[in-house]
């Protein structure tokens, strides 16, 4: 069975605290696949649920890159993707409000299109709060409630971070 939330409950989720392990400059740094590099972290929040922050960064275009935090239900092996920060390498359209960009975008998920049947994450806006992958992994860090070890820098691609 899917798990389907409300906005309440995905607020509270993407709220909740999330620490980041003291090496977590060594845990972002992304790994080569076949066309792409990724990386995946996972973490418990304060609360107890467990969370995990994927990053893909493709090899041939800087500006196709998505950055997800996703939430694993109890006694569920299905994640529950709550926010999905996108580069600018393709065009989206919001189907149930019928606009379309092509932009950096920042996918959310919502009450209201897990109720129409689409993926829990297809509403997007567009954004000019980020430009390439590491500057979207301090909007994500900022936006969704997690707390960085020693009150650290967000910079974390120029110190050393995820290549």
């Amino acid at each position: 069975m899917a798990v389907r939330l409300s906005d309440s409950e995905i607020a509270d989720l993407i709220a909740e605290e999330k620490v980041l392990p003291s090496d977590y400059r060594q845990k972002v740094k992304l790994n080569p696949k076949h066309g792409h590099s990724e990386r995946e972290l996972e973490m418990t929040g304060v609360k107890g649920n467990e969370f995990a922050l994927i990053l893909r960064q493709s090899s041939y275009n800087h500006l196709d890159f998505s950055i997800i935090l996703t939430w694993l239900p109890p006694n569920s092996s299905t994640r529950f993707r709550l926010r999905r920060y996108n580069g600018k390498s393709h065009e989206h359209t919001n189907k149930l409000e019928s606009d379309r960009f092509y932009d950096f975008h920042i996918h959310q998920a919502t009450e209201r299109y897990q109720q129409t049947g689409l993926r829990e994450d297809s509403f997007a806006e567009a954004t000019s709060r980020y430009q390439d992958l590491g500057s979207a992994l301090q909007c994500v860090i900022q936006d969704c409630g997690f707390h960085i070890p020693g009150n650290e820098t967000l910079d974390l691609f120029n110190q050393g971070g995820a290549s």
